[in-house]
């Protein structure tokens, strides 16, 4: 059966029954139909603090590595294992869903449900999200029409609309909502006074003296608190096995911070014992903003870190066809697995609790598979399969037991930069300790953005890399492990509101296109009415 096939066979519990078995009481909830609800987070008091479990890949390929897939099996096998656990996710945006990479609530009998709803407007924070953005655009041409009491330059307007859908004819005037600084506001938020503050720290501009203009110069933040008041409670739904999971949010990690909002994820920790996450993309991009972005803004760190990879992604490395991905070929797993080092060795910088999980295909053979294992033997790295995809839970019990026995472990966590170290110092430290290049070189017009960040006494903020997740480099062309090549700095844009400097490097773009054979193609609705085409 395909994902939706099975995501629609699936007995699901009312989402009340869900949030009983969390000791949730039904005046905390906003119920939304049978099956999602938000919770009124502010109101929830306890001294429960549970274990936060980071779940990254290597690289991942054009296809995905099932990231999602082994974050929602192993929820699943806590529970099986009679632990309370909850799962802390993204929300999808509805670019990749009608374009590329299709949805993002896991795969095969690892899903989280209902995956129509979650895939397509869910509660409708995206949209919000994409209002208040709007509003921000609006009121700045508005103040500028209406006599332009504050002076701002129209030539120098920074901040952009956003919309959540792949389009290339707006790339110059519009980002993809989940590439938009409010987007990045709402996730580092820590509660809704907080992000009250952070809209107004938003920059929309500069005035024809230079001074920036601010969000709350437009006397604004208050009615984009309201457009985004309901949206900032996490909604919650469940697994295929009737397990919590917690979604909200949605950065990109190509582009953004890639990670879930902070109120959801210090809720998990709230109401689990064990709470498991994810970061988009590759450890070179999500694991490393999750760790040097919302870690050092929530005063959060992870108890263990489950690194995914798959067969596939090391032969693709090895530079294998598309095509033979899936045919048995130990010697490319071999050369492939570079690609898996570097991304070993950049995690174990961070001190935390490490464990290798390969997402298990069906056409993967035991002798590629030792490969990999012995891999893991020579960093002294635990490695385990997953096999949530065909199994559910029971798939991923033996990871479950592990990240279990890692989370009793000393955990000497760290961050990879001081706040106070110059922004180029920042920059330079991830570009040779993460993606270990040579050197970094700056375009002119990147430079001249430093300088004003200077000049605006702004960097003590940390960084926030855009670039390609394809490579630990920023061409996307770079597979495996590279080393003697440079980092590419050619735009800077300052996300004052969310507390971050975003570094554009390489081909990287805030408003993706659609490819030449979208998804939106084969989504559709049967004569039953039901949803078909979504994956």
């Amino acid at each position: 059966m395909s994902d939706i096939e099975i995501a629609q066979s699936c007995v699901k519990k009312e989402i009340t029954d869900i949030c009983h078995d969390l000791e949730l009481d039904d005046d905390l909830l906003e119920v939304y139909g049978k099956y999602k609800a938000k919770i009124r987070y502010n109101d929830i008091l306890n001294s429960r603090n549970g274990k936060l479990i980071l779940v990254t890949a290597i690289n991942p390929t054009p296809f995905g590595e099932g990231k999602t897939t082994v974050s929602i099996g192993l929820l699943d096998g806590l529970c099986s294992l009679k632990k309370r656990a909850i799962g802390v996710l993204r929300e999808p945006s509805l670019g990749p869903v009608f374009g590329f990479k299709g949805g993002a609530a896991g795969g095969g009998y690892s899903q989280i449900v209902p995956m129509e709803d979650i895939n397509l407007h869910f509660t409708g924070d995206l949209h919000a999200i994409t209002s208040a953005n709007n509003l921000i655009a609006a009121a700045v041409d508005n103040h500028i029409y209406q006599g332009n009491t504050l002076g701002i330059d129209p030539q120098n307007i920074t901040f952009k609309r956003c919309l959540d859908v792949n389009d290339r004819s707006l790339r110059d005037t519009f980002n993809i909502t989940a590439a938009s600084e409010v987007m990045s506001v709402f996730c580092l938020a820590n509660d809704i006074n907080d992000l009250r503050n952070k809209l107004g720290d938003i920059i929309v501009g500069y005035k024809f003296d230079g001074n920036p203009v601010y969000v709350r110069d437009l006397k604004l933040e208050g009615s984009l608190t309201v457009l985004l008041k309901d949206a900032i409670n996490p909604n919650i739904v469940q697994t295929l096995e009737n397990n919590p999971v917690l979604v909200h949010g949605g950065p990109f990690a190509n582009i953004a911070h890639g990670c879930n909002s902070i109120i959801a994820t210090k809720l998990g920790i709230k109401l689990a014992d064990y709470v498991v996450t994810e970061a988009g993309f590759g450890s070179d991009l999500g694991a490393e903003k999750f760790f040097d972005i919302k870690c050092r803004k929530a005063g959060i760190k992870p108890d263990c870190v489950v690194l995914v990879c798959t067969v596939k992604a090391l032969k693709y490395n090895a530079g294998v066809a598309r095509e033979d991905l899936l045919k048995e070929n130990v010697e490319a797993v071999h050369l492939g697995l570079p690609n898996l080092n570097v991304h070993i060795e950049n995690m174990l910088k961070f001190n935390s609790n490490l464990i290798v999980c390969l997402n298990k295909y069906e056409t993967d053979t035991l002798e590629e598979i030792d490969v990999i294992r012995q891999c893991c033997n020579c960093y002294n790295v635990p490695f385990v399969i997953s096999d949530s995809y065909e199994k559910g839970g029971i798939g991923s019990v033996v990871l479950a037991r592990e990240v279990c026995d890692a989370c009793e472990k000393e955990n000497e966590f760290r961050i990879l930069y001081d706040d106070f170290i110059s922004v180029e110092e920042k920059i330079e430290k991830i570009c040779k300790e993460i993606y270990h290049a040579r050197n970094v070189v700056y375009s002119d017009v990147a430079l001249q953005k430093l300088a004003k960040i200077k000049q605006l006494e702004l960097t003590h903020l940390p960084v926030c890399i855009s670039k390609t997740q394809y490579s630990i480099t920023d061409d996307p062309n770079k597979l495996g492990y590279p080393t003697d090549h440079e980092m590419f700095v050619r735009d800077i844009e300052l996300y004052n509101g969310a507390g971050f400097i975003t570094v554009l490097m390489g081909a990287t773009i805030k408003m993706p296109g659609l490819p030449k054979v979208p998804n939106y193609e084969k989504i559709d609705l049967n004569d039953e009415g039901e949803i078909v085409g979504l994956s």
